[in-house]
């Protein structure tokens, strides 16, 4: 027995839901990152830190910063276009946010664990683990499920 296809309005609204459900798990995670690194700078040991992880946090706060922008977008823009009839719309465009919005959180991660990688351990160790990350999300969030698609 066969179960019967949901017409074209309650699929997009399921899409919807998942989707939401999906960036609240991710949204939550980007803005504790977000101001993790903000708060750095406020530290008495970063007047003390080489140029070269500075501008590595600065690479990492504006890569978290897009994450940020790119995962909200969806609730701004369901919001806006809510009851305009253009729910697919809404659901494409945010498709398309929330992976770019993964891939600046997963740029963001690494940052992260690089710059940290530099401040407790130095040199080569310190990006090493930046490049272990790298591998990690990128293999985890993009190139293990495009393998399945």
């Amino acid at each position: 027995m066969s179960v019967p296809e949901a017409d074209p309005e309650e699929r997009l609204d399921r899409n919807l839901n998942e989707l939401l459900q999906e960036l609240r798990v991710a949204q939550a995670g980007v803005q504790i990152l977000f101001g993790f690194l903000l708060s750095i700078t406020f530290t008495e040991r970063y007047t003390e830190v080489s140029t070269e992880i500075r501008i590595t946090h600065l690479v990492t706060i504006l890569f978290a910063g897009a994450a940020v922008a790119l995962l909200t977008a969806p609730a701004a823009w369901h919001r806006l276009l809510f009851r305009r009839g253009k729910r697919e719309r809404i659901i494409s465009s945010a498709n398309r946010f929330t992976v770019l919005g993964l891939a600046a959180l997963a740029i963001a991660l690494t940052g992260t664990v690089l710059l940290l990688g530099e401040m407790i351990m130095g040199g080569w160790a310190g990006i090493a683990l930046g490049v272990a990350a790298a591998i990690g999300f990128g293999s985890l969030w993009f190139l293990i499920p495009l393998r399945h698609r």
